[in-house]
C-alpha cells in the first residue's frame, strides 16, 4: 500500500510583550485569531479535518493513512482566486471560441483520432457517442492529454472545501471522493495533479465523476484518467451514454433572428440556458426566431444567441445532445466549442481520408 510520506510542521507563537501591567506575556490568542479560519488541515489542529476523517474512517480508509495525507495539503490562495474568473462567466462567445478554434488543435485532434482509432471505435460501438465528440471533450479539457493541470489535487480540494465562502460542502465531498479513490487505487495523494477546482486527468473528471463514471476501458484492472488515454475515450463515451446522448441525433441547427434581441426577450425565452430543450420551434418563429432548415415546429431546442467580435448576434437551437454537453460543464459557451471542435475535426479527418 502506497503511504503518503509525512512531514513535521513548526509552528511559532509569538508572545506579546505588555509594558502596562506588571504582566509581561499573554499567553491566550487574541479575540481576533480565535475566530480565524486555519491555513492549515492536519486533523489533529483542524475540526474540519478531523470530522472528515472521522467520516471516511466510518467508511472503511485508515485512519492513519488519512491523518498523514490531509497533514501534507496546503492552503492555496490562488486556487481560491482562480474560482472567481472562470473563462465561462466572463468572455463572449467569439473570445470563447478562439480559444479552442484554432488550426493546431484541429490537426492534432485528427491525430489523436488516428492514433486511438481502435479505443475510440469501440467507444462509439459501446456507448453511442461519436468518435469526434469524444476526441473534442479531451481537446478542449486537456488538449489530448498535454495540459492536464498543475495544482495538487489535494491542496485545490482543500483549500475549496474548508474555505470556499458558498460552495465549502460540495467541495468536501469531492475531497472525500479523491481520498478514497487514492487509496483505493494505492496512489500518493500528494503527487496527482489537476485543475484549480480539482479536475482530473485527460478528461478532467472531478472525484465524483471519476467514481460514477471512470471504466477499465483498456482491461488492465485499473481505471487510469490520468496517464491511460485509453480509458479516458472510455469514460468519457460512458458519462455520455449515463447522461442519455441520442446516438446518432443532432446537436445543434442554424437560425435567424433579429439583430438586435430585447433582453427581456432573451430572457422570457430562455436563451442561452443549461436545462433541458423546453422552447419550441413554433413559440421561436412567432418572434421572429427560425431554423436555417425545415424542423419540426413542436420540436423543443434550447434557443441560443451568440456575440461575434463585429457585434453581430447568430442565433442557434440546440437540441437534446446539446444539453447532454453543458452536463459535462454547465456553459452553453462550452458546449458549443466542443460541437464546433468536434465537426472541424471530423471534417479534416474526412478530407486528410
Amino acid at each position: 500500500m502506497n503511504k503518503v510520506q509525512g512531514k513535521t510542521s513548526s509552528y511559532v507563537l509569538a508572545a506579546l510583550m505588555c509594558w502596562v501591567t506588571p504582566m509581561a506575556f499573554a499567553d491566550q490568542p487574541s479575540p481576533q485569531a480565535q475566530f480565524e479560519t486555519p491555513h492549515h488541515f492536519a486533523p489533529q489542529q483542524n475540526a474540519d479535518s478531523q470530522a472528515l476523517v472521522e467520516e471516511l474512517v466510518e467508511q472503511g480508509l485508515p485512519q492513519d493513512w488519512l491523518a498523514e495525507a490531509l497533514g501534507q495539503a496546503s492552503y492555496t490562495q490562488s486556487v481560491l482566486d482562480a474560482m472567481e474568473g472562470a473563462a465561462e462567466r466572463r468572455l463572449k462567445w467569439y473570445e470563447y471560441r478562439a480559444i479552442f478554434l484554432t488550426q493546431q488543435r484541429i490537426e492534432e485532434g485528427v491525430e489523436f483520432i488516428d492514433a486511438h482509432a481502435d479505443a475510440l471505435a469501440r467507444a462509439e460501438s459501446t456507448y453511442g457517442v461519436p468518435a469526434e465528440i469524444i476526441t473534442a471533450i479531451i481537446g478542449v479539457e486537456t488538449y489530448y492529454g498535454r495540459h492536464k493541470g498543475q495544482h495538487r489535487v489535494l491542496d485545490s480540494l482543500a483549500t475549496l472545501a474548508f474555505h470556499h465562502p458558498a460552495r465549502g460542502a460540495f467541495f468536501r465531498g469531492e475531497l472525500a471522493a479523491f481520498l478514497r479513490i487514492a487509496y483505493e487505487q494505492q496512489v500518493d495523494p500528494t503527487e496527482l495533479r489537476g485543475s484549480y477546482a480539482g479536475a482530473m486527468g485527460y478528461p478532467q473528471f472531478i472525484p465524483t465523476s471519476y467514481q460514477a463514471y471512470a471504466v477499465d476501458f483498456d482491461g488492465d484492472g485499473r481505471r487510469d484518467l490520468w496517464e491511460n488515454p485509453v480509458d479516458a475515450i472510455g469514460s468519457v463515451a460512458n458519462y455520455f451514454d449515463e447522461h442519455n446522448w441520442k446516438p446518432g441525433a443532432d446537436i445543434y441547427h442554424q437560425a435567424t433572428g433579429p439583430d438586435v434581441m430585447p433582453v427581456e426577450l432573451l430572457q422570457e425565452l430562455s436563451f442561452n440556458q443549461t436545462s433541458p430543450p423546453a422552447v419550441s420551434i413554433a413559440q421561436l418563429a412567432t418572434h421572429g426566431i427560425e431554423p436555417s432548415e425545415p424542423l419540426d415546429d413542436n420540436l423543443p431546442v434550447v434557443p441560443l444567441a451568440l456575440e461575434f467580435a463585429n457585434g453581430e448576434t447568430r442565433y442557434r437551437f440546440g437540441e437534446y445532445n446539446f444539453y447532454v454537453i453543458t452536463r459535462y460543464n454547465h456553459s452553453h459557451l462550452y458546449a458549443m466549442a466542443v460541437a464546433e471542435l468536434a465537426e472541424a475535426i471530423a471534417e479534416l479527418h474526412e478530407d486528410e481520408g
